[in-house]
């Protein structure tokens, strides 16, 4: 073979081994890329009325936040909105162009009465607001008003006991549509809330929002002692919202809750439970099928029992959720957190 056809030669194998190779680097890439899942995105809340301590947490973990959910507007007594005066004082933070992370602007269903008593999760106050497309129309704008005003990068809306009634979740479906279209022309995100016990496959919900499912009440106050979610709820729970159009994420809770046998219930942060356990020299243990620690004490003959979440849970929780292919988390809630900056 002459020098010629020996150069034509090794161009062609040359060629044919490029090919091969590349081949094998797009088949391991095809099959690598199946096994790896997306970029997690981190989203929490921080309340208003714990503001301080919310600041400590976040201070800590903000690096690792895409979004935070300021909680949040409610209604006053007249069914319009309402913005806590804590969170409207946050504007200059809000504004702040080096923070990182999305900010959105919570609004609940919650009505605050002009005797000083409040409704949680008034579905009355979304009857009225629902009313009529008038009413539903006025609604929106207040929303969007406000989000523009405090200096929000998106609305949430965390509405609940929607679904006891068809009707009643009929008509937020249709606000939640005709919302996202005025967020949209807005420049707004939108992120729904929507509770376990929501009918997804029924439900044909609107494509174009973030949707967030709560996995966080299997005990609580509605309950006796036991953990705010286990293995089994979670990987239900994602189960069900796989049918949720677009952009899914999974609320996982921190802290816990305290029960006494003479009807006691309230909720604790996780410094608030392990201030308890020393106090009263309790030895908290971790309960195997929800990683929560749990522990009990007496006090002037009342017993109480205490379950609550740390770090090393949350993260168990995680990686639950991303078996069963939801890798988004947030988090209820910042404020009285002992090492929230480690969650994965």
């Amino acid at each position: 073979m002459n020098s010629t056809g020996w150069t034509i030669c090794k161009a062609t194998i040359l060629a044919a081994v490029l090919v091969i190779l590349i081949g094998c680097n797009y088949n391991g890439q095809s099959a690598g890329n199946q096994m790896l899942k997306e970029p997690a995105k981190r989203s929490a809340w921080l309340a208003y009325w714990d503001l301080e301590a919310g600041a400590k947490d976040l201070a800590r973990i903000g690096k690792k936040l895409d979004q935070l959910s300021y909680f949040g507007a409610y209604f006053a007594k007249d069914d319009t909105l309402f913005l806590p005066r804590e969170l409207s004082a946050q504007k200059s933070e809000l504004q702040a162009k080096q923070r990182g992370y999305e900010t959105y602007l919570t609004f609940v269903n919650d009505l605050h009465k002009a005797d000083g008593s409040v409704v949680m999760k008034d579905t009355e106050v979304l009857r009225r607001v629902f009313a009529d497309e008038a009413a539903m129309e006025k609604h929106i704008d207040e929303i969007i008003a406000m989000t523009l005003q405090a200096g929000f990068d998106g609305i949430e809306i965390d509405y609940e006991r929607v679904w006891k009634e068809a009707e009643a979740g009929q008509l937020f479906l249709t606000f939640a549509e005709k919302l996202y279209v005025k967020a949209l022309n807005n420049n707004l995100k939108l992120r729904l809330v929507l509770e376990p016990g929501t009918p997804f496959a029924a439900t044909r919900f609107p494509r174009g929002p973030e949707y967030v499912v709560m996995a966080y009440n299997l005990y609580g106050m509605h309950s006796g002692p036991g953990p705010k979610a286990n293995k089994e709820f979670i990987q239900k729970t994602a189960a069900l919202m796989q049918t949720l159009p677009g952009e899914k994420s999974l609320a996982l809770s921190t802290g816990g809750c305290l029960w006494s046998d003479n009807g006691e219930k309230r909720f604790l942060t996780e410094i608030e439970a392990k201030t308890l356990a020393a106090v009263y020299e309790a030895e908290p243990l971790r309960d195997d099928e929800s990683q929560c620690l749990v522990y009990s004490y007496q006090d002037n003959g009342i017993s109480y029992q205490v379950w609550y979440a740390d770090v090393k849970t949350l993260n168990y929780w995680l990686a639950v959720a991303q078996e069963q292919g939801i890798n988004n988390i947030s988090l209820w809630r910042l404020g009285g957190n002992v090492a929230v900056n480690k969650l994965k």
